[in-house]
């Protein structure tokens, strides 16, 4: 996809945990349908022996790209994203520890138990993840319509299993931070201008901020964008604090998932930078004795 530079996830997952030596590195995520099962078993199981207890992998079903660039990528025209649970049931089997005979393994990845995630934007996911048992984010930083009726249903639906006891739940969040909350809503013109672009049908590289937005979408496109991005959390660190805040006490995710389409490569350092003092913020008071 223009603009993101996700097509080779697993080499960039490398680069990011071979700079790094205690934080966990994940894919958010592989669009199965796109791959072999057993493809992707042996690069995250290659991740996984390099970066033991360090590798996540989240797994999307839907392309993620146009039918040609679809089959371009698994070259089989008969490859259906309603495989998707089975090709999940296949890869977590690769993950296991080989069994005698077995004559398709993955090596390196047998038995090496990489962590699965289940990424979603509809029902479809939630359900799935679900009756595997296996923990559950929904993309709701670009399809916010169905993250509650999602969350909800992934929670009263959830099967124990031996990865997990308890529904875990992750929401992505557009985050763009800066001093003030004038610079924040400057900064996320290039994330607008990027959905009109593929809106439009023309989607490229990241563009500069704009002073001046409104002169490049219709009203229909404003509309559809402030639906599209509403969950998303802009302005400055008191401001970012208390969107924050109110995400985690309306949808009780575990974990959040921060993006931010910034251009400048310095603002978007500090804008993680100052999501990162909300973060700890939040969790600071939430360890603070409450007033009875």
């Amino acid at each position: 996809m223009p603009g993101i530079a996700s097509a080779a996830t697993a080499v960039a997952i490398c680069h990011v945990a071979g700079g790094t030596s205690t934080i966990r590195v994940g894919a958010g995520g592989i669009m199965l349908p796109n791959h072999s099962p057993l493809v992707i078993a042996e690069q995250f199981g290659t991740l996984a022996a390099l970066f033991p207890g360090r590798i996540d992998l989240g797994l999307g079903r839907a392309p993620g790209t146009d039918a040609l660039t679809a089959r371009a990528l698994r070259r089989d025209a008969m490859t259906n994203p309603d495989d998707f649970p089975d090709d999940v049931l296949e890869l977590q089997a690769y993950f296991r520890p080989a069994r005698p005979g077995q004559q398709v393994r993955a090596v390196p990845g047998a038995g090496l138990e990489v962590p699965i995630w289940i990424l979603g934007s509809s029902l479809f996911g939630a359900q799935l993840a679900a009756r595997l048992g296996l923990p559950y984010a929904f993309a709701s930083h670009f399809a916010p319509d169905l993250l509650m009726p999602a969350l909800q249903l992934y929670r009263d639906q959830f099967r124990a299993s031996k990865t997990l006891e308890r529904p875990y739940a992750m929401i992505g969040v557009n985050v763009f931070a800066a001093d003030t909350d004038e610079e924040a809503q400057r900064l996320v013109t290039s994330l607008q201008q990027q959905f009109i672009n593929l809106r439009r049908g023309t989607p490229g590289p990241l563009q500069p901020p704009t002073d001046n937005i409104d002169a490049l979408w219709s009203p229909h496109e404003r509309a559809e964008l402030a639906r599209l991005l509403s969950c998303s959390v802009i302005g400055g660190p008191a401001t970012v604090r208390q969107g924050l805040q109110v995400l985690l006490d309306r949808t009780h995710a575990n974990e959040l998932m921060v993006t931010g389409q910034i251009y400048d490569h310095a603002a978007r350092l500090h804008s993680f930078e100052l999501a990162a003092e909300a973060r700890d913020a939040i969790a600071s008071a939430a360890d603070q004795p409450r007033a009875g």
